[in-house]
């Protein structure tokens, strides 16, 4: 039996490894941060919901990453300090996210989190390690697909240029 074989929870982490939950973890608190003032921010209740679905996941992702590396003697990284809540009708209008600004914020956070989960499930060697972030990229993409629809129900989404009329092909 070598040093990588047996329970992966007892394997060493490799720097990798140690730095992809670190910075995961501090990505997850910096979101719990962000969305939370944009749920202040959002009118739409369907997309408080979603925010609140992402709020809740970032808060998981964080409190996993930082039992991995507490278990094995690395330092966490720092919470956020609480937002102090607000109400809707108190912020300005110009100051103001709207609903389908919001939506286009948290879905692209969500396609940027779909790879960097993909990056760290490619080089980790802990199966643990990688299960873990493949359970992330499966819950975010669920929310993703949730954050599509709502927005092309709702009228939010802004597509790129659609191609109608394919050119017609000349054979040689």
């Amino acid at each position: 039996m070598g040093i990588l074989s047996g329970n992966s929870k007892d394997e060493p982490l490799h720097y990798g490894e140690i730095f992809d939950l670190w910075q995961s973890s501090m990505a997850a608190k910096g979101f719990i941060s962000g969305y939370r003032a944009l749920q202040f921010h959002a009118g739409d209740k369907e997309l408080k919901k979603i925010l609140g679905e992402l709020i809740d996941q970032a808060e998981l992702e964080a409190s996993e990453c930082d039992t991995i590396l507490t278990h094995n003697g690395i330092a966490t990284s720092p919470v956020m300090p609480t937002r102090p809540e607000v109400k809707f009708e108190d912020i300005p209008v110009g100051a103001r996210f709207s609903d389908p600004e919001i939506a286009a914020m948290i879905g692209a956070d969500t396609a940027v989190g779909l790879v960097a989960c993909s990056q760290v499930m490619g080089k980790s060697i802990r199966e643990d390690i990688g299960a873990l972030f493949g359970k992330y990229h499966l819950t975010k993409a669920a929310i993703g697909l949730k954050i599509l629809k709502m927005s092309k129900e709702k009228g939010w989404l802004i597509p790129p240029p659609l191609q109608v009329k394919r050119p017609d092909l000349v054979e040689a």
